[in-house]
């Protein structure tokens, strides 16, 4: 039987009788849809002519489903037709002769349960399923240490073309869409701030809002959720094409490790590129905010460099450093996750490449809270 049971029913029509086949489970969760139909079949030839009703096909059947059985078969009769069965077996009998009995049928409709019961049970399903997910993320994250661990003490597994591969997909073919949105938002951060500020006198102050709020937060953080949107749906949906057709088996009867061929390269090259891809979009960032402070308060690009060198450190700078790497990791341990958990079709890929998204993108604000609240106990 299938994994998915489902109750069907075909009829056919010839010059000597009708034919009905009875397919699947015949239960009464599954039998609903067929209620209607099988209450208005109306054949064209009646009187005189036979009724054959094909149980064959079946893998299940309960009472309800053998009443609308024997209720399809008095119809028939009452039609004209003479009516027999096909396939039955001494158990099929049996419950068509209990469903005899039952001369008021059977309420097909299942009561409603409450709506606090449903609640419950999905808030229970979402907690169940959320553990799942981390159980798995934890012990894939274990698997890939062990995996780098091994390639770090034999260098030569390490796949070098894959790797550059990656390297250039994930990280300067997303160059041009990080300078744009960053330069954007810089410059949307420098004209807000600076008309809030010049409220109470203190537009100078743009330079220090742009530069510790760029160089801190929003420049790894829209990096992030870029390479999150970009490299991470990509590498989940490339694996998970090749988990649908089966080259991930074939790599395993090959004696080829996946974690190999397939997880370490994209991890390697998003850990590698993505602190990059943050220092580009940092100086973009302060690259568009130069340009707005420049035309809405005048202030000249070398009067903004200088109040930039005052307004910033080393740790300023640093900080969205150190979560880049990180951040990478995330973002590509639960894209590769997500592209090794695809089942074998196109549905699946497109729902674990949706689920992949979000996931790294939600880990990625969280790391970027955590980070946040960890410097700041820290003093820096």
């Amino acid at each position: 039987m299938s994994g998915t049971a489902t109750a069907t029913l075909e009829t056919e029509e010839t010059d000597v009788g009708f034919l009905l086949r009875a397919k699947g489970d015949w239960t009464v969760r599954l039998i609903r849809g067929l209620d209607e139909p099988l209450a208005q079949l109306a054949p064209e030839h009646t009187r005189g002519y036979d009724a054959v009703i094909d149980l064959t096909g079946l893998d299940r059947l309960d009472t309800a489903g053998a009443w609308m059985l024997h209720r399809t078969s008095e119809q028939l009769r009452i039609a004209g037709l003479r009516v027999s069965y096909r396939g039955e077996t001494p158990e099929i009998r049996t419950l068509l002769d209990v469903a005899e009995t039952y001369r008021a049928g059977f309420n097909l409709r299942l009561p409603k349960p409450p709506f606090y019961e449903e609640l419950a049970e999905r808030i229970g399903g979402f907690i169940v399923a959320g553990v799942e997910e981390v159980r798995g993320l934890v012990g894939f994250f274990g698997l890939l240490l062990q995996v780098l661990w091994r390639t770090i003490k034999h260098p030569s597994r390490l796949r070098l073309v894959p790797l550059v591969h990656h390297m250039e997909r994930a990280g300067f073919d997303a160059l041009p869409i990080v300078c744009l949105i960053t330069f954007l938002i810089g410059g949307v951060l420098a004209q807000q701030g600076a008309v809030q500020l010049q409220k109470f006198g203190a537009e100078i102050f743009t330079v220090n809002l742009v530069a510790i709020t760029f160089l801190r937060e929003v420049g790894i953080l829209l990096t992030a959720i870029i390479v999150a949107g970009r490299s991470g749906s990509a590498f989940t949906a490339e694996i998970g094409s090749m988990k649908m057709r089966e080259e991930v088996d074939a790599m395993r009867t090959l004696g080829l490790d996946p974690m190999d061929m397939l997880v370490v390269p994209r991890v390697l090259a998003l850990m590698i590129m993505l602190p990059m891809l943050t220092f580009i979009a940092d100086l973009m960032g302060l690259l568009g905010g130069m340009v707005v402070v420049w035309d809405m308060l005048d202030t000249s690009p070398g009067v903004f460099i200088v109040r930039l060198h005052d307004a910033s450190n080393f740790w300023t700078f640093g900080v969205g450093m150190i979560k880049a790497p990180f951040m990478a990791l995330i973002i590509a341990l639960i894209a590769c996750y997500s592209g090794l958990r695809v089942t074998g079709s196109a549905e699946s890929v497109g729902n674990q490449t949706t689920k992949s998204v979000v996931k790294s993108i939600f880990m990625v604000i969280v790391v970027d809270a955590l980070f946040a609240v960890f410097f700041t106990a820290m003093g820096i």
